[in-house]
């Protein structure tokens, strides 16, 4: 089967990829009949999933590239010079012609010509030394897309640090902390477990509540993608902790090491349209070009070193002796939001499936939040910054909220840091609604509409 023709109608996977590009490089060895020929090929592609080294590769992709030449180049029977000489012309017309939808190194995986310019993206998540053509890419996902939309299922990638789980090294641990050595789980079984002592990384993970349960059931609506900043090697130690059984995951983590700029998460790693995918991340930067497909987490704090990695001065969870909590934490109702997104996509939208765009069921989801709510902020806003481009402004017309400058009747919620001030005393007259602007931030974090008395605000001690 050649790489450059479709997958297999059951393929919706990066897997089924791999198992393309290395049936292709099994085909072509030296010596082989016809019939010996489709036999290697079943048996390569039922074993997709062994790991040949650099070596071997190079060695069946030249063995190919020469058999490919040889059997075009075998004399029939009465030929003469001059045919001979038409099948040389013939096969390099045929290399000419080869599209080189990818490549090992600098070495097309389809006819095997060796390429001199390196164009497309690399893929060597999906197997070391991949790159693919834009062509092919845009062909892959649109075949992926189809097969996907069969099952109801769209793309989820997902961060790890702070959005699935909390690592910190293990010198960073306060005494506060120490205790936490004698409560991690073991290793030999990581399914049961939800805290982790890796010394061969001189690190200590804790998993964030119900993530296991929100991976089993967010499996059945989408195919999930791993997305860390961190290096390959934590990305994949942290994926056996989160999938020690390959069911969720297998081959698609993505690591900094495979994105193609720095300090940035982009799509063009992931093997999805855009316009499929959901993404979960505790980072809004990270996605500078990809914030319509965002759900920004809230952040898993669980050790000090987080806490103090982003300036807070407050205690963690760990010094604390608590956790979120399993029912009401943030992964639970995240997982609700993607059961709502994943039902209007497939069941409530008239479109044709393969037109619909999950960004715009995340828009209209999200104005739904603090859809009804008139919004009035005091002393929130630094005095030299325009009301409406500050960022809890926009948040709030992103949740569907209405911003006004000015109290009226029609107003129903003050936000504010100081009961104190002028509009905080006309809402409590008035018996609005007077919270704090952590009030927006949860709404958004959680997607719903928070109770307004979890959210109280006090007077400015210097009143």
């Amino acid at each position: 089967m050649s790489f450059a023709t479709d997958s297999p109608v059951h393929s919706s996977s990066s897997d089924d990829f791999a198992a393309l590009i290395d049936a292709e490089l099994e085909a072509g060895s030296s010596g082989s009949s016809p019939d010996e020929q489709d036999d290697e090929d079943e048996e390569a592609d039922a074993d997709y999933n062994s790991n040949d080294n650099d070596e071997d590769l190079d060695s069946r992709r030249n063995k190919r590239c020469k058999t490919e030449k040889l059997e075009d180049l075998e004399e029939p029977q009465g030929s003469s010079s001059q045919g001979l000489i038409e099948q040389k012309i013939e096969v390099s017309f045929k290399e000419d012609i080869c599209t080189h939808p990818g490549s090992f190194g600098q070495m097309c995986i389809l006819c095997g010509q060796r390429l001199d310019n390196e164009s497309g993206v690399t893929f060597g998540y999906i197997h070391k030394g991949l790159r693919l053509g834009n062509d092919e890419i845009v062909r892959l996902r649109s075949t992926d897309m189809k097969n996907l939309l069969r099952q109801k299922k769209l793309y989820l990638v997902l961060d790890l640090d702070h959005t699935l789980l909390n690592s910190t090294q293990l010198m960073h641990l306060t005494p506060e902390e120490e205790y936490l050595n004698g409560q991690s789980d073991s290793l030999q079984d990581v399914s049961k477990g939800s805290l982790f002592r890796l010394d061969f990384m001189h690190m200590m993970t804790k998993l964030r509540p119900f993530v296991r349960t929100f991976l089993k059931e967010a499996s059945e609506m989408f195919e999930m993608y791993i997305y860390t900043m961190g290096d390959r090697p934590y990305a994949l130690e942290m994926a056996k902790l989160l999938d020690p059984g390959r069911e969720y995951f297998s081959d698609r983590v993505i690591s900094r090491d495979d994105g193609t700029q720095k300090h940035q998460k982009g799509l063009d790693v992931v093997l999805g349209q855009e316009s499929a995918v959901v993404i979960l991340d505790d980072t809004e930067n990270a996605w500078m070009k990809h914030k319509d497909n965002l759900i920004l987490m809230e952040r898993y704090h669980f050790f000090a070193s987080s806490c103090h990695q982003f300036g807070y001065n407050c205690k963690s969870l760990s010094q604390l002796k608590s956790d979120e909590s399993v029912p009401d934490g943030a992964l639970a109702s995240v997982l609700k939001v993607l059961r709502q997104i994943h039902h209007i996509f497939f069941d409530e939208l008239d479109s044709d499936l393969a037109s619909r765009d999950v960004r715009l069921v995340l828009k209209a989801v999200r104005k739904e939040v603090l859809k009804c709510c008139k919004i009035v902020f005091s002393r929130v806003f630094p005095t030299k910054v325009q009301a409406d481009c500050h960022i809890l402004w926009k948040m709030a017309e992103q949740l569907g909220a209405t911003c006004s400058t000015e109290t009226d009747s029609s107003v129903t919620h003050v936000v504010s840091t100081d009961a104190g001030t002028e509009k905080s005393r006309w809402a409590v007259k008035e018996k609005k609604f007077l919270v704090h602007p952590r009030w927006i931030d949860a709404a958004n974090f959680l997607w719903q509409k928070q109770p307004e008395e979890n959210f109280p605000v006090s007077q400015a001690k210097n009143q």
